[in-house]
């Protein structure tokens, strides 16, 4: 399969971050990881989501289109391909899920604008994990301002996302059911992860395999 433009993504603690360098290392694959920590609105956020969520998600928004504007607007002659843990199309799915409607559509109207200059990928993977596994993952990695994220807030942003996908019909879509791997400390998982993107192609719109 022809990638040129390879999209890691999922749920809060679902490991798209490792995965995506992971798949950098191996084939030597141009990484692009999202400067989340960088946002100074996101520990306010997670203690109050209310008031902070209009200036977090255009925080995220302005960021997000000037770092991938700036990293795929150049051809790296000593990489592969490149491997992303984000997609644009992400802004819309948080910020549906924390905004107000008044501020949601005022906040749509700037990310329409932008939208349709942004390249899309060639693939477009997502990670999906019950949100029980998704709260470990989050524990484990000990961040502070993610001791609030509950149960119900990470299952909203996961239809969220199922919500997008059933609308795209622009881009191929990948759902792998990682519940019963660990690609992080298993390698033969790590293996299978890799053999169902790069094994075959796929067309636009929805595949999901469980692995």
């Amino acid at each position: 399969m022809s990638i040129n433009y390879l999209v890691i993504e999922g749920n809060i603690g679902a490991g798209k971050t490792t995965l995506a360098q992971m798949i950098s290392g191996k084939f030597q694959a141009k990484l692009v990881l999202e400067q989340f920590a960088d946002n100074p609105f996101l520990p306010k956020f997670y203690e109050n989501q209310e008031h902070y969520s209009f200036p977090l998600e255009m925080a995220f928004l302005a960021e997000r289109y000037n770092q991938l504007n700036r990293e795929l607007s150049h051809f790296d002659l000593f990489s592969a391909f490149t491997v992303s843990d984000y997609y644009f199309m992400k802004s819309l799915i948080f910020a549906q899920n924390t905004l107000q409607p008044d501020e949601y559509n005022l906040y749509r109207q700037f990310f329409t604008i932008i939208y349709d200059k942004m390249p899309k990928p060639d693939l477009y993977v997502y990670l999906h994990k019950e949100a029980d596994l998704l709260l470990k993952n989050i524990a484990l990695r000990g961040r502070n301002y993610e001791t609030n994220i509950t149960k119900e807030y990470l299952e909203k942003i996961a239809q969220g996302y199922f919500g997008y996908f059933r609308q795209q019909n622009d881009i191929p879509i990948l759902i792998v059911d990682t519940n019963g791997i660990d690609f992080v400390n298993q390698p033969a998982d790590f293996d299978k992860i890799v053999a169902a993107i790069f094994g075959k192609p796929y067309s636009n719109g929805i595949s999901r395999i469980i692995l």
